[in-house]
Protein backbone atom coordinates (compact mmCIF):
# COMPACT_ATOMS: atom_id res chain seq x y z
CA UNK A 1 0.00 0.00 0.00
CA UNK A 2 1.35 3.40 -0.96
CA UNK A 3 1.69 6.03 1.69
CA UNK A 4 1.38 9.72 1.02
CA UNK A 5 5.16 10.20 0.76
CA UNK A 6 5.40 7.30 -1.76
CA UNK A 7 2.95 8.94 -4.18
CA UNK A 8 4.64 11.25 -6.66
CA UNK A 9 2.43 14.27 -7.41
CA UNK A 10 1.40 14.51 -11.04
CA UNK A 11 2.82 17.48 -12.89
CA UNK A 12 0.87 18.88 -15.82
CA UNK A 13 4.03 19.47 -17.86
CA UNK A 14 5.18 15.84 -17.69
CA UNK A 15 5.10 13.95 -21.00
CA UNK A 16 1.68 12.41 -21.48
CA UNK A 17 0.06 14.78 -18.97
CA UNK A 18 -0.82 17.45 -21.48
CA UNK A 19 -3.16 17.80 -24.40
CA UNK A 20 -1.72 16.52 -27.67
CA UNK A 21 -3.78 17.33 -30.73
CA UNK A 22 -3.08 15.64 -34.05
CA UNK A 23 -4.70 15.92 -37.48
CA UNK A 24 -4.93 12.86 -39.69
CA UNK A 25 -6.28 12.09 -43.14
CA UNK A 26 -8.24 8.84 -43.05
CA UNK A 27 -9.11 6.54 -45.95
CA UNK A 28 -12.14 4.26 -45.69
CA UNK A 29 -13.35 2.28 -48.72
CA UNK A 30 -12.67 5.04 -51.22
CA UNK A 31 -13.72 7.92 -48.98
CA UNK A 32 -11.37 10.48 -47.43
CA UNK A 33 -11.93 11.99 -44.00
CA UNK A 34 -10.03 14.43 -41.78
CA UNK A 35 -9.68 13.74 -38.06
CA UNK A 36 -8.85 16.20 -35.29
CA UNK A 37 -7.87 14.05 -32.34
CA UNK A 38 -6.68 14.92 -28.83
CA UNK A 39 -4.56 11.88 -27.99
CA UNK A 40 -3.38 13.54 -24.77
CA UNK A 41 -4.59 13.13 -21.21
CA UNK A 42 -5.83 16.69 -20.71
CA UNK A 43 -8.33 18.87 -22.54
CA UNK A 44 -7.18 21.15 -25.34
CA UNK A 45 -8.72 24.60 -25.74
CA UNK A 46 -8.66 27.19 -28.53
CA UNK A 47 -7.67 24.62 -31.15
CA UNK A 48 -6.99 25.85 -34.67
CA UNK A 49 -5.58 24.14 -37.74
CA UNK A 50 -4.09 25.77 -40.81
CA UNK A 51 -3.41 23.71 -43.90
CA UNK A 52 -0.61 24.42 -46.35
CA UNK A 53 -1.44 24.37 -49.18
CA UNK A 54 -5.19 24.95 -49.07
CA UNK A 55 -7.45 22.37 -50.71
CA UNK A 56 -11.11 21.77 -51.44
CA UNK A 57 -13.44 18.88 -50.68
CA UNK A 58 -16.97 17.78 -51.53
CA UNK A 59 -16.24 17.63 -55.25
CA UNK A 60 -14.49 21.02 -55.17
CA UNK A 61 -17.41 22.89 -53.61
CA UNK A 62 -15.94 23.51 -50.12
CA UNK A 63 -12.63 24.99 -48.99
CA UNK A 64 -11.86 22.74 -46.05
CA UNK A 65 -9.73 25.23 -44.14
CA UNK A 66 -12.76 27.52 -43.78
CA UNK A 67 -14.70 24.99 -41.71
CA UNK A 68 -15.29 26.18 -38.13
CA UNK A 69 -13.82 22.88 -36.94
CA UNK A 70 -10.39 24.02 -38.13
CA UNK A 71 -10.66 27.75 -37.40
CA UNK A 72 -11.92 27.83 -33.84
CA UNK A 73 -12.56 24.69 -31.85
CA UNK A 74 -13.03 26.00 -28.30
CA UNK A 75 -12.74 22.67 -26.45
CA UNK A 76 -11.53 19.17 -27.28
CA UNK A 77 -11.59 16.77 -24.36
CA UNK A 78 -8.87 14.22 -23.67
CA UNK A 79 -8.99 11.14 -25.89
CA UNK A 80 -11.67 12.77 -28.07
CA UNK A 81 -11.81 12.85 -31.85
CA UNK A 82 -13.89 14.78 -34.37
CA UNK A 83 -14.03 13.43 -37.93
CA UNK A 84 -15.35 15.22 -41.00
CA UNK A 85 -15.87 13.96 -44.54
CA UNK A 86 -13.45 15.39 -47.13
CA UNK A 87 -14.30 13.79 -50.48
CA UNK A 88 -14.24 10.53 -52.35
CA UNK A 89 -10.66 9.62 -53.18
CA UNK A 90 -11.58 9.37 -56.88
CA UNK A 91 -12.92 12.93 -56.91
CA UNK A 92 -10.05 14.33 -54.85
CA UNK A 93 -7.35 12.89 -57.11
CA UNK A 94 -9.28 13.55 -60.33
CA UNK A 95 -9.43 17.25 -59.39
CA UNK A 96 -5.66 17.20 -58.83
CA UNK A 97 -5.86 18.46 -55.27
CA UNK A 98 -2.62 18.70 -53.25
CA UNK A 99 -1.20 15.47 -51.93
CA UNK A 100 1.65 16.92 -49.84
CA UNK A 101 -0.16 18.83 -47.07
CA UNK A 102 1.11 20.24 -43.79
CA UNK A 103 -1.30 20.71 -40.89
CA UNK A 104 -0.20 23.44 -38.48
CA UNK A 105 -2.04 22.89 -35.21
CA UNK A 106 -2.18 25.44 -32.37
CA UNK A 107 -3.90 24.91 -29.02
CA UNK A 108 -3.65 25.58 -25.30
CA UNK A 109 -4.16 23.70 -22.09
CA UNK A 110 -6.37 24.88 -19.21
CA UNK A 111 -3.46 26.93 -17.80
CA UNK A 112 -3.11 28.80 -21.14
CA UNK A 113 0.20 27.14 -22.07
CA UNK A 114 0.54 27.28 -25.85
CA UNK A 115 1.35 24.23 -28.00
CA UNK A 116 2.12 24.15 -31.71
CA UNK A 117 2.44 21.04 -33.86
CA UNK A 118 3.29 20.61 -37.54
CA UNK A 119 2.27 17.35 -39.17
CA UNK A 120 3.15 16.65 -42.78
CA UNK A 121 0.88 14.32 -44.74
CA UNK A 122 1.40 12.63 -48.09
CA UNK A 123 -2.00 11.65 -49.47
CA UNK A 124 -0.36 10.00 -52.47
CA UNK A 125 -0.32 6.75 -50.46
CA UNK A 126 -4.13 6.63 -50.77
CA UNK A 127 -4.19 6.93 -54.57
CA UNK A 128 -3.41 3.28 -55.31
CA UNK A 129 -5.38 1.62 -52.53
CA UNK A 130 -7.86 -0.95 -53.76
CA UNK A 131 -11.40 -0.90 -52.37
CA UNK A 132 -14.84 -2.23 -53.16
CA UNK A 133 -17.13 0.30 -54.82
CA UNK A 134 -20.78 -0.66 -54.50
CA UNK A 135 -22.23 2.77 -55.31
CA UNK A 136 -21.50 2.93 -59.05
CA UNK A 137 -22.23 -0.65 -60.01
CA UNK A 138 -25.55 -1.00 -61.81
CA UNK A 139 -25.91 -4.76 -61.41
CA UNK A 140 -25.32 -4.73 -57.59
CA UNK A 141 -22.01 -6.60 -57.75
CA UNK A 142 -18.99 -5.20 -55.96
CA UNK A 143 -15.96 -4.31 -58.00
CA UNK A 144 -12.46 -3.28 -57.17
CA UNK A 145 -11.52 0.35 -57.80
CA UNK A 146 -7.94 1.48 -58.15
Amino acid sequence: MATRKDVKPLRHDEPGRRPEVIVEFLFDRGLLFISVNNIGERAAVNVSVKFDPKFTGLGGSKEVSKLALFRSLQFLGPQREIVTFLDSSASYFRRRQPVDITARISYQDAESRQYDENIRHNLEVFRELVYLDQTNDTDNHSKAEV
